[in-house]
């Protein structure tokens, strides 16, 4: 038995060079977006994350929160992993949402933000991260009085599920913003 020694490099798959299970995902994300971010051509080596991560995170963008909400969540969950791809990618987001630079800075930098709504789910996230779920009774009760249902609060664990993927692949494959 021969031990193949491999490069701890990821690399960046072309339609072509992925696995065969990950090419028609491949194309679809770059008919969609006109190009295949690395993020993308890096988690490609595994066309179950990337498939997973994708439907994840489709679901998550047709969840009831709203779009900066939705953000708001991402932003937590990549400034707390520390995904540079994540927190460049979303902050042109949140930019493309309109959403304050003040609320973009403080995202970034991990801080209480100025709206007392998207700092409920900021902290919410956090807690749920926290807490690996066993959220006590204040703590939802919080997030629920700032306006958010209980249909929000697990929309928020569907959110941090595609995004700890992504986030931690991204890290993993050392993946170019």
């Amino acid at each position: 038995m021969s031990i193949v020694e491999e490069t701890p490099v990821f690399i960046d798959h072309t339609v072509e060079s992925a696995p065969p299970a990950a090419r028609r995902t491949m194309a679809a994300t770059q008919k969609r977006l006109g190009r295949l971010p690395p993020a993308v051509a890096r988690m490609a080596e595994s066309p179950e994350l990337l498939d997973g991560f994708l439907r994840s995170s489709g679901l998550f963008e047709s969840s009831t929160l709203d779009p900066i909400a939705r953000e708001v969540v991402v932003m937590t969950m990549a400034t707390r992993n520390h995904c540079h791809v994540c927190v460049s990618m979303h902050t042109k987001k949140l930019h493309a949402l309109n959403a304050s630079p003040d609320v973009v800075a403080k995202l970034t930098d991990q801080s209480p933000l100025p709206d007392p709504t998207l700092e409920a789910i900021r902290t919410f996230t956090n807690e749920v991260l926290r807490t690996a779920g066993e959220v006590d009774d204040d703590a939802l009760t919080a997030f629920l009085h700032a306006g958010y249902t209980h249909r929000n609060a697990l929309e928020v664990v569907l959110g941090i599920g595609a995004y700890t993927m992504s986030t931690l692949a991204n890290r993993m494959t050392a993946a170019p913003a």
